[in-house]
């Protein structure tokens, strides 16, 4: 074990610290191929999640993931995002939810292999919400699943939705319902990008650091997508990130690749690999 894995150790294992974890749709699908998953890299986190976890027994880890080349395909073609009246969206909802939950039954059953006691927890079976922020969802499930030492695992999902009919929820307006219900202090957004650059797509000058007095000043050059994504890619996510640290002084974001092995490891240990967002 390495020093600093050492460190990590002593330090977290005096702490009871829930972590709220994303696997991006960018990271473990290919999203310019419709329905197509990474299977190899989801071994690998799988695997190093399980790693990091043997070696801090206080921490808990509820674990949410991206739709990818699954969901996000099925949703533009039907527009569920922005709403859900007809009978044609009504079979496009149930066709985006089919195939979040395949990518969702490959992801549990990665976690599983690498002896990890995963679970699911589905928003379209569960939560309901109101423009798409989440309403209404009864969390003592994941309470419970986190008290006997399982890990929940959420997802980008369809959701029955109070003024839109229905919509999709990605998994950043799961985690800002989540937040509020558990006591938070990291989110880990791992995808394909190194960070938050400032000049996308050109990729030339990415931020280690951005504070939320600060971001005003970069926020032109932070753009959205160049995959298909249904919930309006980096600069949606940034956004919705700093609003969860208005709300929550103590709250930090990382976002960070995850391409290289051991890069999933050192961000759960607490460095910073890719940007930090803070208040």
């Amino acid at each position: 074990m390495t020093r600093f894995l050492e460190f990590c150790v002593k330090t977290f294992a005096m702490t009871n610290e829930i972590i709220l974890l994303k696997l991006g749709g960018s990271l473990i699908t290919d999203k310019d191929k419709p329905f197509t998953a990474r299977l190899d890299k989801l071994t690998e986190l799988a695997n190093e999640i399980k790693t990091v976890l043997d070696h801090a027994p206080n921490w808990s880890l509820i674990l949410g993931h991206g739709s990818g080349s699954f969901g996000h395909v099925a949703a533009k073609k039907h527009g569920t995002r922005n709403g859900v009246q007809t009978v044609e969206q009504w079979y496009g909802f149930a066709e985006v939810r089919f195939q979040a939950a395949e990518l969702n039954r490959l992801v549990v059953q990665s976690l599983l292999e690498a002896g990890l006691p995963a679970i699911p927890f589905p928003p379209s079976a569960s939560m309901i919400s109101d423009n798409r922020k989440v309403i209404q969802h009864n969390v003592s499930t994941i309470q419970k699943a986190l008290d006997n030492h399982l890990l929940p695992v959420v997802q980008g999902d369809v959701a029955f939705d109070e003024s839109l009919g229905g919509t999709i929820l990605s998994t950043e307006d799961v985690f800002t319902f989540l937040i509020e219900k558990f006591n938070c202090s990291r989110i880990l957004l791992a995808g394909i990008e190194a960070g938050v650059w400032e000049d996308f797509p050109a990729r030339t000058k990415m931020v280690k650091q951005i504070q939320l007095s600060t971001y005003e000043k970069m926020r032109a050059g932070i753009k959205g997508s160049v995959s298909t994504d249904v919930t309006g890619g980096m600069k949606a996510k940034v956004e919705e990130m700093f609003s969860l640290i208005q709300k929550n002084e103590n709250l930090t974001v990382q976002i960070f690749s995850a391409e290289e092995k051991g890069f999933l490891t050192r961000a759960l240990q607490g460095e910073n690999v890719g940007t930090l967002l803070t208040s």
